[in-house]
């Protein structure tokens, strides 16, 4: 037993490896097709890109862990099932599910490992990681002098090159306007050529210019004599500096995304929604002492021995009064009808906002669960898969994988989108996806247990075959 237990291990485990290494490249190069016009061109350092893939490596494990098991549990079965192994262990007296138990106890630590990874890793991964993406953003682009266009990046500048050369630093046309303080174009400086470098320290920007001439315009000496005068001087070379340092990333502060639900471990989550229940607690009070305010109340003064019981009639009692009076009473009532409604309708959506605020918490809640619980469920549909196949390698194991893989995804996508509109309970929206392919892997389980060829494509044409002859004898 032992020894086919390691050979099971042993088919499995470089699989995984290999499957959970290509599925987090594959997901790494969409987030580089997503965002690439976001990060080319902003002059980044190399170690900000490479932080940014990590933290977005980390946080694509949620959805590569659960396809890895599938994937490889597919591979490994079927491997074992195409080399006739599963064969040679059922002739041994060894069931499936007996073979499949060292599986079944990875699988589980797996789990268990997918749960601390998404209830400790995954928030600060997650933190990190959109923190630095909205810094990357909105950081301006480092194409300072565009080809042919006008150049504001500069404060105080606005610079246009006509042409440039391939290695992107030789420059032809150039133009640069000076902005005085009221912001007029009084200095300008025009230059047949340059180059452009950066200081060692990044600070400023350099341009060395030749064979240009330089205009400026400068107002009059005294009150008496206004006109201003015009200074003309031309260059061999020039230096120009400009400052950039206001181009560095700029980090913003990593509490400001720390209320986002992504970012909450499970105490994190269930504080939160205990604070969001007292303020909806909290508001129901405070919605009732508003109203109350618009409710009037008639008193009469009473007698002693009075009775209580009073009947008013007041029917008539709009009629009664005069035409101003009646116009003034309605135009009060109207006023104090729209005042409730804008109140109410106000704090109406808030009371919204705040429910769906518990919707996504509790989904996030429970998504920390759904992971470890897909690995298992993905699991107990890839081995038992495996075994009817009977066929190993990258072929059509990624392409049923896939499909399946799919399929739970879609399910669980649409359960999520669900909940965050409040149409549907988040325990519900969360673990659909589980609780469908569930019972179909304990279904492929009871059929790879009992050797049912489903995907025996024999089986079905012979079917079909005998079903077409009897129609044909009819």
């Amino acid at each position: 037993m032992k020894k086919i237990h390691l050979l099971v291990l042993k088919s499995f485990i470089r699989p995984f490896l290999v499957t959970f290494l290509i599925v987090m490249f594959v997901l790494l190069m969409l987030f580089l097709f997503k965002y690439i016009d976001d990060l080319i061109g902003k002059g980044f350092e190399w170690y900000i890109i490479v932080e940014l893939m990590f933290y977005a490596s980390a946080t694509n494990v949620a959805m590569a862990l659960p396809l890895s098991v599938l994937l490889s549990s597919i591979m490994t079965y079927g491997a074992l099932g195409e080399n006739y192994e599963l064969v040679a262990i059922k002739a041994a007296g060894i069931s499936l599910r007996r073979a499949m138990y060292p599986m079944v106890v990875v699988v589980i630590i797996l789990s268990i490992s997918a749960f601390i990874f998404s209830d400790y890793m995954l928030p600060l991964a997650n933190l990190k990681y959109y923190s630095l993406l909205y810094d990357a953003r909105q950081q301006k682009s480092a194409n300072f002098l565009p080809e042919g266009v006008f150049s504001n990046s500069f404060p105080g500048y606005s610079i246009r090159a006509k042409t440039k050369d391939a290695d992107g630093q030789t420059l032809h046309g150039i133009m640069i306007y000076a902005k005085n303080q009221s912001g007029n174009n009084t200095d300008v400086l025009i230059a047949k050529e340059g180059k452009m470098y950066r200081t060692p320290n990044g600070q400023f920007l350099v341009l060395k210019l030749k064979d240009g001439v330089q205009y400026s315009e400068t107002p009059g000496e005294s009150n008496y004599n206004v006109r201003e005068r015009l200074v003309r001087k031309r260059f061999k070379e020039s230096e120009q500096k400009f400052d950039i340092s206001g181009l560095k990333l700029h980090r913003t502060d990593e509490s400001e995304f720390k209320t986002a639900y992504q970012m909450m471990n499970l105490k994190q989550l269930k504080d939160n929604a205990a604070m969001t229940k007292r303020q909806i607690d909290s508001g129901i009070d405070i919605n009732y002492k508003l109203i109350t305010a618009y409710i009037k109340y008639f008193s009469i003064p009473g007698k002693p021995g009075l009775a209580k019981n009073y009947t008013f009639v007041t029917n008539n009692a709009f009629a009664k009064l005069r035409r101003n009076d009646q116009i003034s009473a309605l135009a009060n009532a109207s006023s104090e009808a729209r005042s409730v409604q804008d109140l109410v309708k106000n704090r109406s959506d808030r009371h919204t906002e705040l429910k769906k605020n518990i919707q996504r918490a509790d989904l996030e809640f429970q998504k920390k669960f759904t992971l470890s619980a897909a690995c298992i469920a993905l699991f107990l549909i890839g081995a038992p898969l495996g075994a009817i196949i009977r066929k190993g390698g990258l072929g059509l194991p990624v392409v049923v994988s896939v499909i399946f893989f799919l399929f739970y995804y879609i399910i669980n996508t649409i359960g999520e989108k669900y909940v965050k509109d409040g149409d549907l309970s988040p325990l519900v929206g969360s673990w659909i996806a589980i609780v469908v392919i569930t019972p179909i892997g304990l279904f492929l389980s009871y059929k790879a247990a009992t050797d049912s060829a489903i995907f025996d494509v024999d089986i079905y044409r012979r079917f079909f075959n005998k079903l077409f002859k009897k129609k044909q004898v009819d």
